[in-house]
This record gives structure tokens, sequence and C-alpha cells, in this order.
């Protein structure tokens, strides 16, 4: 079992820059991939990065590539997304996930353990 925490959400202008942490407690952590999704209001999550157990592979949605960079670290305990450039269109509570296999899925249904998420607003 693992428990997930989110924070590092808020209010941005367009152009700025916000760094998302997730925070993990219980077992197994260090052997699973990592993901983070999006929900805009009245859109499905979706997928925007994932980074394998050992965070030698990572990878993005396409539209965000570039932009976003997501690492781990697992000594600490923690995954972590580095969003630059942001946009409105990225508004969106942001989930951080787990999915129990070594690498990292792209879709909702393969992640067995999720945070509560955290808001974030890029104002125009």
């Amino acid at each position: 079992q693992v428990q997930l925490v989110e924070s590092g959400g808020g209010l941005v202008q367009a152009g700025g820059s916000l760094r998302l942490s997730c925070a993990a407690s219980g077992r197994g952590f260090n052997l699973y991939g990592m993901g983070w999704f999006r929900q805009a209001p009245g859109k499905e999550r979706e997928f925007v990065a994932g980074i394998s157990w050992n965070g030698d592979h990572t990878h993005y949605a396409d539209s965000l590539k570039g932009r976003f960079t997501i690492s781990r670290d697992n000594i600490g305990n923690t995954v972590s997304l580095q969003m630059n450039s942001l946009k409105p269109d990225d508004t969106a509570v942001y989930y951080c996930a787990a999915d129990t296999a070594p690498l990292a899925g792209w879709s909702v249904g393969e992640y067995e353990y999720w945070g509560q998420g955290t808001q974030v607003t890029v104002s125009s």
C-alpha cells in the first residue's frame, strides 16, 4: 500500500513556472513506476508524464514535451513535476499516481494508487 500526497499547486501567470511534489509513504514506492495526470473541469483525466522505478526512463504527453519534466528521489520518496512556460490550458487538478509495475504506464487504468490532487491555475 502506498499513500501519495501532492503539493506545490497554486496560481501563476501565463509564462510562469511551478514545481509540483508528491510525497510517498508506505511500502513499494522504490519499485513502482510513477506518473502525473491532470483533469480540467468537464474533461477526462489525462496523462501528463511518467517515470520508471529507477528514474532511467521518462515519457510525456506529446503536447507537453519540452515544457514539463518529471523526476524522482527514491531516497526521499518523492516524485516531482517541473512545469515551465505555463499556459491557461494547463489549468487543472494535477494528480500523482503509482503504477505497481516498474515502468510507468500511459493510461489511468494502469495506476493503482492516487493522491488527492493539487490545483494549478494559470491566468492569462
